[in-house]
């Protein structure tokens, strides 16, 4: 099978019940799983994100964007939950693939996850430390805004980001017990809090702000009208990241062919229905312009600042300033549970990628004590917490809703293959509708990436890239499926694929120019470029290279 080998059923049953000192410990019951994933989801989304989506894309119609990507959501989860309960083995998506679609398909999604599970982590621990700022200006201390903003902002490094990943990193290298007790009481305040904002803020909506409720478009793609509400629910698609997120916990899971189904789905409609009420209730108090600029880094502090009465003069008298504080304190919280789920998925996918020989074992070995794989969680608390400090939020907020499209699109696929190649294999768990529900849920995630801006694109291609360099120089030779196998099926099939990458490459960074104007900063373009043309040469090689072995 070479490239496209899957993995046996067998080999991933035996990882699932593993016991002893190198296993991961199975401490999740149900309760468990929804609170991980509520954890993961209501976080960036819901406090940061909705304000500048309703400010640039969509107006109100925001609560349309929530639903258009709860419904594309739900089709993945269904995918996912039946998955989770045929594989309750570690690596989400990645082992999924692996066991149904084969080796190479199952490096790209691996690889897609860890870009997403980063760059949603560096993303929410800079707008973390965003708050923190706010918070602590609010009871009279000011940190030197040199420290707590990255060169392209200003400053010199957010330290306060770095900070925060480095202490979320520390709780996982303890334990996903300690990790899940302390995830369970910061669920609890966050859910309490957002549902006393939609409970005080009801009454002082303003049906005034609702019109017009779908803003007429301004005549560029993505800008408000109907365009505008999809490409707002491709941007706030990201915030739905836990729900998978709950998939890479199930070799930490009491009796996962019934509980990881559970917990996808329940975590999912808790979040869709908070996210709904809450946006409605934040664009009924203030209007959507009224998050424009930097107002839209904090839109749950503009909202609490409109929920009071007016008098003559049309003056807003906040009626609980005391809130404000409240729901501060809250996303800070909350912010630090959805730190900890992303980084849990990202070390327990290259977990799973190191035990399968397609990284170096140093990311597979499990500590002693903790049992848990601490030495890749140290790697990442490094990597993530250098990024936070330097890289700007804009730039790594664009990457997350692609991946994590990206990797909704391959599941569903994935299920799709799996009921004709593997029909008898016993599932606690069945996605109704097939083939219709992953069909639908491919169109929409595709239709939703497509509404993503060029640059993001570009940022994907290149990443892809990467990690086909890192396959094709490391992986391809030790898989344990096939290790050591002399001239492995399918490698003409990896060089065309990174050729085509590299086409792809020119495509977007040419795509992305057109956009931006060709008298604007055209260093993506360059770089893209680059990347393209190094990387077509050295597939070229490897494929004449190939060709001359044969010969």
């Amino acid at each position: 099978m070479g490239l496209f080998t899957k993995k046996p059923f067998a080999a991933l049953e035996a990882e699932a019940n593993e016991e002893g000192s190198k296993s991961l410990k199975r401490v999740l019951g149900p309760w468990g799983l929804i609170a991980l994933g509520v954890g993961a989801i209501i976080g960036a989304g819901l406090f940061s994100i909705t304000g500048t989506v309703a400010a640039e894309y969509t107006g109100p119609a925001i609560t349309l964007s929530f639903i258009i990507a709860a419904i594309g959501c739900c089709f993945a989860g269904l995918c996912y939950a039946e998955f989770a309960s045929m594989i309750p083995v570690a690596g989400s998506a990645y082992t999924y693939s692996y066991a149904t679609m084969g080796e190479l398909i199952a490096w790209i999604i691996g690889w897609d996850l860890v870009l997403e599970y980063t760059v949603a982590a560096t993303t929410v621990s800079i707008s973390w430390s965003r708050y923190l700022v706010v918070f602590l200006q609010g009871i009279g201390i000011d940190l030197p805004p040199e420290w707590t903003a990255c060169p392209w902002d200003g400053g010199i490094a957010n330290i306060p980001a770095a900070i925060i990943v480095v202490i979320m990193s520390l709780f996982l290298v303890r334990g996903t017990q300690e990790s899940s007790l302390v995830n369970n009481i910061i669920v609890f305040l966050k859910v309490s809090v957002i549902l006393i904002f939609v409970a005080l803020g009801w009454q002082f909506i303003n049906a005034e702000n609702y019109t017009p409720y779908i803003p007429a478009n301004t005549g560029v793609l993505g800008e408000f009208g109907i365009s505008g509400i999809f490409r707002g629910a491709a941007v706030v698609f990201f915030a739905f990241l836990g729900f998978d997120a709950v998939s890479t916990a199930a070799q930490e899971t009491k009796n996962p062919e019934r509980n990881m189904p559970i917990g996808i789905l329940m975590s999912l409609l808790v979040c869709t229905v908070l996210y709904i009420l809450f946006a409605h209730v934040m664009t009924g108090v203030a209007h959507y312009t009224d998050f424009a600029g930097q107002q839209g880094i904090a839109p749950v502090a503009v909202a609490i600042d409109h929920m009071g009465p007016t008098n003559a003069a049309g003056v807003i008298t906040p009626a609980y300033p005391w809130l404000n504080r409240a729901i501060v304190m809250a996303i800070l919280f909350g912010y630090c549970s959805v730190i900890m789920v992303t980084l849990l998925g990202q070390s327990r996918v290259f977990l799973s990628m190191s035990r399968d020989g397609l990284l170096p074992p140093f990311f597979s070995k499990i500590h002693e004590k903790y049992r848990t794989p601490a030495h890749s969680n140290l790697l990442f608390m490094v990597i993530v917490s250098i990024m936070a400090a330097f890289i700007p939020a804009r730039v790594a907020g664009e990457m997350v809703s692609i991946g994590t499209l990206f990797a909704f699109t391959l599941v569903c696929a994935g299920i799709l293959i799996v009921r004709k190649s593997m029909p008898n294999v016993e599932r606690a768990f069945k996605t109704p509708l097939v083939p219709l529900v992953p069909i639908l849920g491919i169109l929409t995630c595709l239709c939703m990436m497509l509404f993503l801006p060029a640059d993001t694109w570009i940022r994907l291609v290149l990443w892809m890239l990467v990690g086909l360099d890192v396959y094709a120089l490391y992986g391809v030779k030790h898989s344990k499926l096939e290790y050591n196998v002399p001239r492995r099926k399918g490698l003409t099939v990896l060089n065309a694929l990174g050729i085509a990458m590299s086409v792809l490459a020119v495509i977007t960074g040419l795509w992305h120019q057109q956009t931006a104007g060709w008298d604007t900063d055209k260093t993506l373009l360059t770089i893209s470029f680059v990347f393209a043309f190094t990387h077509c040469a050295f597939y070229v090689w490897r494929m004449w290279k190939q060709t001359r072995m044969k010969a």
